[in-house]
């Protein structure tokens, strides 16, 4: 499988990350915070399993191929190679670590591209020993979440004569801006969600620094500290770098380039007053601090400071348009001959499209299901209004923001469905309707140049019912409503804008799921895994498609729960565009299971490969794909 890792630039909280670690020494100390964004270049890799041996290969930002190399899949081996400090040294710390905690096999890594910039601050090593622990992870199933990667990445990093912070490693989190709270030997991460584009120029100063000597003289000033230069410097790294942080975060999210840009310039500025003092044969900086104040890119950028540990290394600009940061690039490329890379970072990606599987023949609802496709039997809604079942599923989604509505139906049904969304009644039937009805009946006219329809041909399972509207997704994340299930939410979020949030705020895969009692866990798709977030957000580690009891009292327990309570699936889903390269697998190769081609496995593929989160829904579901599920659901679900 292919993995990318990107770089990292902090934006803002440099040297917070091992100031913070202190407080596991003097309480006294604030906690360390930072924000912290992954470039849009980064280390690009192939890996898959090897027997018994690390053997990695590469190829270098100037095109010069290295290895392949192997290093025996063995304690002792790895850890001398680590040891070296050679240009295999991060990822034979991370097979150390790797082997000796989770006893894996070998690996083989193939890093076939890299566009980052080495040993220019924006932690090249720490992408690689991401990129090494997450192929292993992947390849071998660990079940990690994003911060256990990053653990087992720092773990490997800090095995070699590199003397990173935890900070580095968050480019784990790819693009997406991420808060990190450093309290002693804990770290807490969390992901702020950009609602516009922020353009930015990363400029490499191609000076000299020693960032050594400068960890070294700051640290001088903890945990302790002894003198007005060492308070101060707790001071920077402490209170005023909490106070700049904090005030960045709704300016972050909001996308205002203009005051992000006057606190990097203040954050600059009390670093220069307060760190320099510290260690001014580093931190004077003159390259830095001219390029800063240059003054032909001044009408182009809204602000900027260094990045890293500061000194000459590396500086960040921020502009409020693509075309400055253009302008900014071309100025200082031609008048300075300096480097720059261009950064921007997106809002996630926005989720438009909504399906809704309805080509099943309902079965257990024959003979009525002869008469009407069960996603159109009648269910009164809680405005008093007789809907068909498909109506109210639509009705949540486009409230939802959803744009556009694929529902997937046989080719003798798409008459039913196109008729209902799209023609008018009869004038004289619509003129005997009370006006609110008439209003109705005009909203589903409308809700209806929103729905679209795509025909299944032959029924070979839920999964080749998803894959079926492959191209009309148009490699998209979209959300996926079951069309015998009806949901009402217990809050005022509906149940799909709660799953909207999830994925919008960590742009990953997530099913909704629901507590169930373990007698009924058999009808229905079951997961497991470990909480992130308050008994509300999981990382799943393992899909079942309705379990047997011994196999989930064995490997589907849920921390926390009691042992007769899983976790079943609830009936929405939002599945990234990957899932169709799954999808395709299992059809090519004819992986076939109860003699149909089902989404679940395929579901456990993408978890794999690109992680998935399980959201326990504030709502209820309501089957109608049944008959006593259905008069429960017309009995309950108004109320």
């Amino acid at each position: 499988m292919k993995i990318f890792v990107p770089g990292r630039i902090c934006l803002f909280g440099e040297h917070s990350d091992w100031a913070g670690g202190y407080r596991r020494i003097n309480a006294d100390i604030e906690k360390g915070y930072a924000l912290i964004v992954g470039t849009n270049q980064g280390v690009y890799a192939e890996v898959e399993p090897h027997p018994n041996a690390l053997v990695v290969s590469s190829i270098t930002p100037d095109g010069k191929k290295i290895g392949p190399y192997e290093i025996p899949m063995q304690p002792k081996p790895l850890l001398e190679e680590a040891k070296s400090g050679s240009f295999w040294s991060y990822m034979a710390g991370v097979a150390y670590q790797a082997l000796t905690r989770y006893h894996v096999r070998g690996l083989v890594v193939n890093n076939y591209m890299t566009d980052l910039p080495i040993k220019k601050g924006l932690s090249s090593s720490a992408a690689i020993c991401v990129l090494t622990a997450r192929g292993f992870n992947r390849i071998y199933d660990l079940k990690l979440t994003i911060p256990g990667e990053m653990d087992l990445a720092y773990q490997g990093e800090i095995t070699t004569p590199s003397r990173c912070g935890r900070l580095d490693q968050g480019c784990a989190y790819g693009n997406r801006p991420v808060l990190m709270t450093f309290d002693g030997d804990h770290l807490q991460t969390s992901e702020i969600l950009v609602e516009k584009e922020l353009h930015l120029v990363v400029v490499d100063l191609q000076a000299k620094k020693d960032t050594l000597a400068i960890l070294n003289h700051l640290n001088h000033c903890y945990p302790t500290a002894e003198n007005d230069i060492e308070r101060g410097v707790q001071e920077l790294l402490g209170a005023t770098n909490k106070r700049i942080v904090h005030q960045t975060i709704d300016h972050l999210r909001s996308g205002n380039a203009e005051q992000l840009g006057k606190l990097m310039v203040e954050a600059q500025d009390q670093f220069n007053t307060y760190a320099i003092p510290a260690c001014p044969e580093e931190l004077t900086a003159p390259a830095l601090n001219n390029l800063l104040n240059y003054a032909p890119i001044q009408p182009y950028v809204c602000g900027g400071k260094g990045v890293g540990s500061q000194g000459d290394g590396t500086a960040q600009f921020i502009t409020d348009s693509a075309e400055n940061q253009k302008k900014v690039i071309e100025i200082i490329e031609r008048d300075l001959n300096l480097p720059c890379l261009e950064l921007t970072i997106r809002p996630g990606p926005k989720v438009r499209k909504a399906v809704i599987p309805a080509a099943g023949f309902g079965t257990r609802l024959f003979p009525a299901s002869k008469a009407t496709k069960k996603e159109l039997f009648p269910v009164i809604d809680r405005d008093g209004i007789a809907k068909p079942a498909i109506l109210i599923i639509v009705e949540e989604a486009l409230n939802a923001g959803i744009e556009e509505v694929i529902i997937i139906v046989q080719e003798n049904d798409l008459k039913d469905f196109e008729t209902f969304f799209n023609d008018q009644i009869t004038i004289e039937n619509y003129n005997k309707l009370p006006a609110q009805y008439q209003e109705y009946s005009r909203r589903i006219l409308e809700m209806g140049r929103q729905v679209k329809f795509q025909v299944q041909t032959n029924q070979e399972g839920f999964g080749h019912a998803i894959y079926c509207i492959r191209d009309m997704i148009d490699n998209e994340p979209f959300l996926l409503m079951l069309g015998d299930h009806i949901y009402r939410s217990k809050e005022e979020r509906s149940c799909a804008s709660q799953l909207m949030d999830a994925f919008q705020k960590h742009g990953i895969s997530v099913v909704g799921v629901r507590r169930t009692p373990e007698q009924l866990i058999g009808s229905f798709g079951t997961v497991t895994g470990s909480w992130l977030d308050n008994d509300e957000l999981l990382n799943v580690t393992e899909f079942a498609e309705k379990p047997t009891l011994d196999y989930a009292h064995n490997n589907l327990r849920i921390p926390g729960y009691p042992a007769d309570e899983y976790l079943t699936v609830f009936g929405q889903y939002i599945i990234k565009p990957e899932i169709f390269d799954h999808l395709e697998h299992n059809i090519k190769n004819n992986y076939r299971e109860r003699g149909e081609f089902q989404l679940t496995s395929a579901l456990d593929m993408l978890r794999q490969t690109d992680g998935f989160q399980g959201l326990v829904m504030n709502g209820d579901r309501f089957d109608i794909g049944m008959p006593d599920y259905y008069l429960e659901t017309l009995n309950k679900y108004r109320n």
